[in-house]
């Protein structure tokens, strides 16, 4: 794995980089707190799927025109994008807001931001509906409805996929994010 630093806004960004050297890339965006090794055994996976992955070691700082700053730093132009809890906030504002950089969307534990959570609330109403392929996965069945409720802002391939009794889908349900990245990155 390599290890870079790259200058985003007005700081820096640690970046895991590894997998084979191909024009098929994944960004994942970790929770706020994760551990930088939370999608290691992810990215092992999706290595022998024959895909290079990118890994800020935190989302602290990182907003939308900092990914994007990220993404050309490192000269990726089109990437698949995914996103866990606080990192999947910023996965569906990024699909959402910067159309033509993102060729699929995957998230974890977090619905669109203009759908209801889990309490009712709604987190973003004004944030536009994203026109990737998409697939929300929720580790408990509370999170069901916002998952489900998310459909409506998404205009385009739309899938939901339920983990009972998963607390942090990348770190336990490695091979779930796993196949459900590869489905949505195969151009089939």
């Amino acid at each position: 794995m390599e290890l870079t630093h790259v200058a985003v806004g007005d700081g820096d960004c640690t970046v895991r980089l590894d997998g084979p050297s191909t024009r098929h890339a994944v960004l994942l965006l970790p929770g706020a707190g994760d551990a930088p090794d939370v999608y290691d055994d992810v990215c092992a996976r999706l290595h022998n799927s024959d895909l290079r992955t990118i890994v800020p070691e935190s989302i602290e700082g990182l907003d939308d025109s900092a990914v994007m700053g990220l993404l050309d730093e490192l000269k990726v132009g089109w990437v698949n994008l995914v996103g866990s809890r606080e990192g999947a906030e910023l996965a569906w504002t990024l699909a959402a807001r910067q159309f033509g950089r993102f060729a699929s969307l995957v998230v974890a534990d977090r619905g669109h931001p203009a759908a209801p959570d889990d309490k009712g609330v709604v987190r973003e109403a004004g944030c536009p509906p994203v026109e990737l392929p998409t697939t929300v996965m929720v580790g408990s069945s509370t999170r069901r409805a916002e998952a489900d409720a998310s459909g409506r802002f998404v205009y385009s391939d739309f899938r939901v996929v339920e983990l009972d009794g998963v607390t942090n889908v990348p770190a336990s349900a490695a091979a779930a994010l796993a196949t459900e990245i590869v489905l949505r990155t195969s151009p089939w």
